[in-house]
């Protein structure tokens, strides 16, 4: 039976994984700034094209008598979940164009972790 306590004399139980990756660096050749452009994209378009524009063009075209879509009944008037969803799609179409600004400003090239030697 083994002795935890004393040493093993085969040799270290734990290899450290510092320097010994398990996988070799390598350049992927990707651009980091098409993660920001196609995050931005998709917020912008479901944000102010879907939760914005369709929203308000629901309401709008609802009139005075209202409709139902899917099961759901549309008024004129904006309820609680309509500027809820108004105020998250303007919120979400922002975010999308601060990361199209993020695309833009970074450089080109790889994606490269700050402090990590390739």
């Amino acid at each position: 039976m083994r002795n935890p306590f004393t040493e093993n004399a085969g040799g270290p139980l734990v290899v450290d994984l510092q320097e010994t990756p398990a996988v070799p660096p390598m350049d992927p050749g990707g651009d980091e700034r098409v993660g920001y452009f196609l995050g931005g994209a998709i917020l912008i378009g479901f944000g102010w094209g879907v939760a914005v524009a369709l929203n308000l063009l629901l309401h709008y075209l609802a009139g005075s008598g209202g409709m139902t879509v899917d099961g759901h009944q549309i008024t004129s008037t904006l309820g609680s979940f309509a500027w809820a969803t108004f105020a998250f799609g303007l919120f979400s179409g922002a975010f999308g164009v601060v990361l199209v600004a993020l695309g833009r400003s970074s450089p080109r090239g790889p994606l490269v972790l700050p402090g990590y030697d390739y």
